[in-house]
């Protein structure tokens, strides 16, 4: 799997609370935009973010971000 699977062409809208989030990077996962291990057999990896406080994210489920785990619109080029 050279590319990673496009979850949605629409970025998850999601307030989180302070903490540290592991975002899923190959696009498998059941539990978007969140990794669950379904990378498992594959070259991908999650990618890990922290979050210092409340605040209100807009997480890539394109997979095709330069700013990942964030949005920045890739999925517009899709």
């Amino acid at each position: 799997m050279n590319e990673p699977k496009i979850a949605d062409k629409k970025p998850a809208m999601l307030e989180l609370e302070p903490g540290t989030y592991w975002w899923c990077r190959c696009g498998l996962s059941q539990k978007q935009p969140y990794c669950d291990g379904s990378h498992q057999g594959t070259s991908w990896r999650p990618v890990e973010f922290k979050i210092a406080e409340k605040k209100r994210v807009a997480l890539c489920n394109c997979k095709h971000a330069k700013t990942v785990p964030f949005c920045d619109g890739s999925h517009s080029k899709l």
